[in-house]
């Protein structure tokens, strides 16, 4: 039977950012210089496929540093943690190393410049999130105040409105954070904000490049997990851009066939925690039942590295 054709368009960049990749790396440098089991405070990116292939080499993921023991290593994972952890694991002589991606430990340095400065901080993130609960942790209670919506912006109770700065989330939509960051100048025209924007390069990058997809295409396929903040932004921005159906996929398992049933153009991406073979699973899966036709749509171009900790790559 003739297969349908399918256009299918191809995000560029899409997938593994620098700090993902570092993050990931440093998991697999630390197996090799301390042998397994090391241990991993929470999912070290939040992609499943990723975290059960470091589980299988001999990573163990735990929730706290309460659930690894004094005498192997563990690894903070690239989202940050609060300055009680790393305080903690040395009170207890554990060898660490943090996997924080340097963009949002940047945010980390931003914040503490402005609580020095006396300001009180407004964090633009998402409750609950690892980078939030991070980035808030660096400073005492009440100094770091958090807002989700612009609704939140109303009823946040800051101590002086003349001594304010604010600081975001790195993985949020970069049309979500520009409305929140509207309200809050307009409502705290002395708030200072970041030298440079905190949304990092690679999220601002695959956010852009799906807005240049969503015209051309019918639906759109973001490769990800539900935990990653990142993608379920692409899925939005996807929608918003005037996508008539986006989706978020782990696996080629999940993409549901009877809703782009009769399309005869799909985008694809994929989230910074998302690795490549699982794209590439996709497009297979979609080979089986399409005539595709692969058009890569580039909108820009990465080539960040960050460099891993000294102790990694040192001898054991």
């Amino acid at each position: 039977m003739t297969k349908p054709p399918l256009a299918l368009y191809l995000a560029a960049p899409r997938g593994f950012c620098a700090g993902v990749d570092r993050a990931i790396k440093i998991v697999e440098m630390a197996l090799r210089k301390w042998g397994a089991p090391v241990y991993v405070r929470h999912e070290i990116v939040h992609n499943k496929f990723v975290v059960d292939r470091l589980r299988e080499q001999g990573a163990v993921f735990v929730e706290e540093l309460e659930d690894c023991p004094d005498d192997r290593p563990v690894i903070f994972s690239a989202h940050g943690v609060p300055k009680a952890v790393p305080a903690q694991a040395q009170a207890r002589n554990m060898i660490y190393v943090d996997a924080t991606c340097p963009l949002v430990s940047k945010v980390h340095i931003e914040a503490e410049r402005h609580h020095e400065a006396g300001l009180q901080i407004i964090m633009i993130g998402h409750s609950g999130h690892p980078e939030t609960v991070g980035t808030m942790g660096q400073l005492p209670p009440g100094e770091v105040l958090l807002v989700e919506t612009v609704e939140d912006v109303a009823k946040v109770e800051v101590r002086d409105p003349s001594k304010l700065a604010f600081v975001t989330q790195t993985t949020l939509s970069i049309d979500d954070t520009a409305g929140i960051v509207a309200a809050l100048r307009a409502q705290f025209p002395q708030i200072i904000g970041p030298h440079k924007e905190d949304i990092c390069y690679a999220t601002t990058n695959r956010q852009e490049a799906v807005k240049a997809m969503a015209p051309k295409i019918d639906a759109m396929l973001v490769v990800g997990a539900p935990n990653s903040s990142n993608s379920r932004r692409l899925v939005e921005v996807a929608s918003r851009a005037g996508c008539s159906y986006a989706q978020l996929v782990q696996r080629a398992t999940e993409i549901d066939w009877r809703a782009i049933d009769g399309i005869s153009s799909i985008g694809i991406t994929a989230g910074a925690s998302a690795p490549e073979e699982l794209v590439d699973e996709v497009i297979a899966t979609l080979r089986t039942r399409y005539d595709v036709t692969v058009t890569e749509v580039e909108t820009a171009t990465e080539n960040v590295e960050f460099k891993v900790p000294r102790a990694l790559r040192e001898p054991a």
